[in-house]
């Protein structure tokens, strides 16, 4: 085994062996509370993603709503309790207890027209 070849494996593992003479060190002071605290958040920063990535999934799979709009029938998709724009037909609709609701401003009596067959007098 030559010098080189010494030098050269002692490059690959020298700040593996720095990291660890420095958490020797942190520890043998006293300062362990140290070291733990940087490993808790490092441990938190590698966590909390996986965690809000599927805390949001949870979120969007309870909220999100795919309806057909009352007025065209065009299927349209909106998070519950706030208000969305049919793509089709344009109409402002509101999202609440998962259905779409035409949006009427407060005071606007919103009416369903009904079809009545004509008679005549003489039936």
């Amino acid at each position: 085994m030559s010098l080189k070849n010494l030098q050269f494996n002692f490059e690959k593992i020298r700040p593996w062996l720095t990291l660890l003479a420095i958490a020797w060190l942190l520890a043998s002071l006293g300062l362990g509370w140290l070291v733990n605290s940087l490993v808790i958040i490092f441990g938190l920063l590698l966590f909390l993603p996986v965690v809000a990535f599927f805390g949001f999934r949870w979120w969007l799979e309870k909220n999100l709503v795919t309806d057909k709009c009352p007025v065209c029938g065009y299927e349209v998709t909106g998070v519950n309790n706030s208000q969305v724009q049919c793509t089709n037909c344009g109409e402002r609709l509101l999202v609440k207890n998962s259905q779409f609701q035409r949006f009427t401003p407060e005071g606007t009596i919103d009416v369903t027209a009904v079809e009545v067959q004509a008679q005549s007098l003489e039936d």
